[in-house]
């Protein structure tokens, strides 16, 4: 299900949008083999027949909605920034949840860090094909804070302190992670206060 303020939906690469339950579940086995085969040999080295294989389905039905392996990816990031998004908002809409964006942006860091722990393929493909940039995220994140924010939603200059803010919390965060299995705690605390620090240029 897309999240608010998402502009183009979940469709990601697919060439055709399910409308019956057993093609959306077909979709589902497809994208989750995608993830754990990204897991176990990477981008460069995955195939689409191997994920049809592990699927469970025939080559045919993974080219019915992907024409290649980066579409293929292309939806899953999708799905996982869905899925963040969801998740962040359930967060954020919790009575203890603080109200301003500084906490918005640690329950943001401890969702995120909480999916590259426990979601399959996170690791490698978060939100885009690797070496994309985030800005779809960056897009989706002013619908997300909602009221949190202090200044103009349409204001340019916070979309570009979100752009930096991500493409910043993107590179501190894999460096919280290559040092640490589970990610290195005091990187992901240094993160967290980068952001605030750098988010405060623009807001109050």
């Amino acid at each position: 299900m897309p999240s608010p303020g998402d502009p183009r939906g979940a469709d990601g690469g697919l060439r055709r949008v399910p409308v019956q339950r057993r093609s959306a579940e077909r979709l589902a086995r497809i994208l989750d083999a995608c993830a754990r085969e990204l897991d176990e040999v990477g981008y460069e080295r995955l195939s689409t027949r191997a994920v049809a294989a592990r699927a469970g389905v025939p080559i045919g039905s993974v080219y019915r909605f992907f024409s290649d392996k980066r579409a293929m990816t292309d939806a899953l990031a999708h799905r996982n920034l869905d899925d963040f998004l969801h998740r962040a908002a359930a967060r954020l809409g919790e009575p203890a949840t603080g109200a301003d964006w500084r906490t918005a942006v640690d329950v943001l860091v401890d969702e995120y860090t909480a999916m590259k722990r426990t979601a399959p393929g996170f690791a490698l493909v978060d939100f885009g094909v690797p070496g994309e940039t985030n800005e779809d995220l960056a897009d989706r994140l002013p619908a997300l804070l909602g009221d949190r924010l202090t200044t103009d939603a349409a204001d340019p200059r916070l979309r570009l302190a979100l752009v930096v803010a991500v493409e910043t919390a993107d590179a501190a965060l894999q460096l919280a992670f290559r040092t640490a299995p589970a990610g290195d705690p005091r990187v992901i605390a240094e993160t967290k206060q980068l952001l605030r620090a750098y988010l405060g240029t623009v807001m109050a």
